[in-house]
């Protein structure tokens, strides 16, 4: 059974143990990064065979381990259950927080990967007649190749944007008449502002959909809200997975920014980034993944680095008794700053900035003055803006208010800030 939308917390549970059971089955002692973890821990699979005893016996994974094991047996480490004749696919991370990783499936670890993304695609209700446009250039992290393939598996037509301009890319959505679009939250608002200035109507635009990843925006208020403002009401659909676990949540049908985990495909848990034990109910804590599908390159116990707020209350409205995680991933673990006192999560700077519909764009800086750090956030205004002074004035005292901090507030000329239809970074701790 795939499908653990509508299954209860114990039956969750049932079905978790069971693939437990048969993944460990499988890889050990086939893999040899897993066996040598078990070995090292005095562990065997029969040491694990419910769900509480793996969670407290298991060690975890962290990626700086992953990166070691890749360096010791380049170039795809030890992580691999079958022979290299096996795997059919090549991924690898951004490497924009580390080495990249390399990462390789068989056709069984991709078909499970896609049915995640049709559980995304199903919470959206993105039915056959659907065409959409991926404003993406297919490289060799995973990105949205699961995506698109996933999208020929439910029979819509997909059209890739790979290699194109921005301009071309919104000729093609207006031109094919595309009703649901993919992209990063940052692009999505790139795209409506060169829609703008090459004056296309995006009133007319057919898109009524955007689904989008890759950033938490998708999760933040002002943000979606900047979003379906730009693309004339389009609901946005968020969505979140790493190229080392896949696709991992879908946005709730009911509520905005809720994204519910795919139980039936990985057991989560939410431990303290310090201490690594279960994090106390309602607190903010970091993710915690198992991959029980994905057995040719497996994670158990996978520490992502991702910052969530697990709701407590089940079911959801939607009916749904999967974790779900109150305004997506508020952020990474190690993108945290404490400036005077105060922890501070991109998210939350996003979700002030982003209320201010005259910001076309922003970048924050930490900075030290006299030994202590301090926020400087550089923005780049819209050409609606017509009163610069006050909306500084504004934009400063609405982030003293949210932080009970001074942070200074710098325009940039137009065109000042980078832009990408990739991640954005736009949070420089250094």
């Amino acid at each position: 059974m795939n499908d653990s939308q509508h299954l209860n917390r114990e039956q969750i549970h049932a079905l978790q143990s069971k693939q437990l059971k048969a993944l460990l089955e499988e890889i050990i002692p086939a893999n040899r990064f897993y066996s040598s973890k078990l070995e090292q821990s005095h562990l065997s699979p029969g040491d694990l065979t419910t769900l509480d005893e793996f969670k407290k016996r298991m060690p975890f994974t962290f990626k700086k381990q992953l990166e070691d094991d890749q360096l010791a047996s380049p170039p795809y480490g030890t992580n691999l259950t079958y022979l290299l004749s096996r795997y059919t696919r090549y991924n690898q991370t951004s490497g924009s927080r580390g080495t990249p990783l390399r990462w390789l499936d068989t056709p069984e670890s991709w078909n499970w990967m896609c049915n995640n993304w049709r559980r995304v695609y199903q919470a959206a209700d993105v039915q056959a007649e659907d065409r959409i446009y991926f404003a993406f250039s297919f490289g060799p992290f995973l990105g949205f190749w699961t995506a698109y393939e996933a999208a020929t598996h439910l029979g819509c037509l997909c059209i890739p944007g790979g290699g194109l301009s921005s301009v071309a890319r919104l000729k093609a959505i207006r031109d094919n008449q595309v009703t649901v679009l993919c992209c990063t939250p940052t692009y999505a608002v790139h795209l409506a502002e060169v829609a703008l200035s090459e004056g296309i109507d995006l009133q007319e635009s057919c898109v009524n959909k955007i689904m989008v990843a890759g950033e938490p925006g998708g999760s933040v208020p002002a943000t979606r809200s900047l979003i379906q403002r730009l693309w004339n009401g389009a609901r946005v659909f968020d969505h979140h997975g790493m190229t080392e676990v896949g696709p991992v949540s879908y946005e709730c049908p009911d509520r905005a920014g809720l994204l519910h985990i795919i139980e039936s495909s990985y057991i989560a848990e939410v431990v303290d980034s310090g201490s690594g034990k279960p994090a106390p109910k309602g607190h903010i804590g970091e993710l915690v993944l198992t991959t029980l599908g994905r057995t040719g390159s497996p994670l158990l116990r996978y520490r992502t680095g991702d910052l969530v707020n697990p709701s407590t209350s089940f079911p959801c409205s939607c009916g749904s008794y999967e974790i779900a995680l109150e305004g997506g991933i508020i952020g990474r673990a190690d993108d945290m700053m404490i400036i005077r006192g105060v922890n501070i999560h991109p998210c939350a700077v996003e979700s002030v900035v982003r209320s201010h519909k005259e910001i076309a764009e922003y970048r924050i800086e930490r900075q030290e003055e006299k030994t202590l750090a301090q926020l400087v956030i550089r923005v780049e205004l819209s050409a609606h803006c017509q009163d610069e002074n006050a909306l500084v004035k504004e934009l400063e005292d609405n982030l003293r208010a949210a932080f009970n901090l001074r942070i200074p507030v710098q325009v940039v000329p137009p065109g000042g800030l980078p832009r990408s239809e990739m991640k954005s970074r736009r949070w420089d701790s250094h």
